[in-house]
């Protein structure tokens, strides 16, 4: 968690910048997308990882997104103010109560667990660690998986541990569609391989083709 923190703040300082239109200009419009939800899941290596995946995700991407990355629970996260200048989506730390937009990216704030409600709203708590985490990807997919059912997509990116496992069984079971990095890309193959295990991963992917697969399946219905 550490490393994720001077990560942060080493990319805060470069100068990549790019601009994003307001949360409040995004009206909720779902009918063109095939899936209604994103979720992705990482920890360690995890900035570089999801810099890569939502900078090439394009400014019409009709899906929300909502995102836990691991993170040092004793400082204030940079990371959404990070992931906002290398991609052309909005990007906010997830708060209480927050509504879903299309194409908005919400982080889960550090000692917070993430959760996605069935009224397209976001909860917060700070309920037990689970895999001695919080933020839990496995928490965030629970309720992805129960509020969206088949319209939702987890995404496990590199990582230590196996968070995730349960999640993305429970995104399965609902017929939801499951993607991980391939262990070649991954800084750490950990959550990525553990997910794999539970054989519920429909695509194993190199980092570079996570964001042109989420366009496919989204965005498959647009013209």
């Amino acid at each position: 968690m550490e490393n994720s923190q001077a990560d942060e703040e080493r990319a805060l300082r470069s100068p990549e910048s790019e601009a994003s239109e307001s949360f409040q200009d995004r009206p909720l419009n779902l009918a063109a997308a095939a899936f209604d939800i994103v979720a992705l899941a990482a920890s360690a290596g995890g900035l570089n990882a999801l810099s890569q995946v939502l900078s090439h995700l394009p400014a019409n991407f009709p899906a929300a997104i909502v995102v836990v990355q691991h993170l040092d629970p004793r400082h204030r996260s940079l990371m959404a103010d990070i992931l906002s200048r290398r991609t052309s989506l909005p990007v906010k730390q997830a708060e209480e109560g927050d509504s879903l937009s299309p194409g908005t990216v919400y982080i889960a704030p550090p000692n917070r667990h993430l959760l996605v409600n069935p009224d397209d709203t976001l909860s917060l708590t700070q309920s037990e660690l689970v895999h001695f985490v919080r933020p839990s990807a496995d928490l965030l997919f629970d309720s992805v998986a129960a509020s969206y059912k088949d319209r939702a997509i987890a995404v496990v990116l590199t990582g230590t541990g196996n968070d995730g496992v349960m999640g993305v069984q429970a995104i399965k079971k609902m017929g939801g569609t499951v993607i991980t990095q391939d262990e070649e890309t991954c800084e750490f193959f950990g959550m990525p391989s553990a997910a794999i295990g539970t054989g519920t991963v429909d695509f194993i992917l190199p980092l570079p083709e996570i964001a042109s697969a989420l366009v496919s399946l989204v965005m498959q219905n647009s013209e």
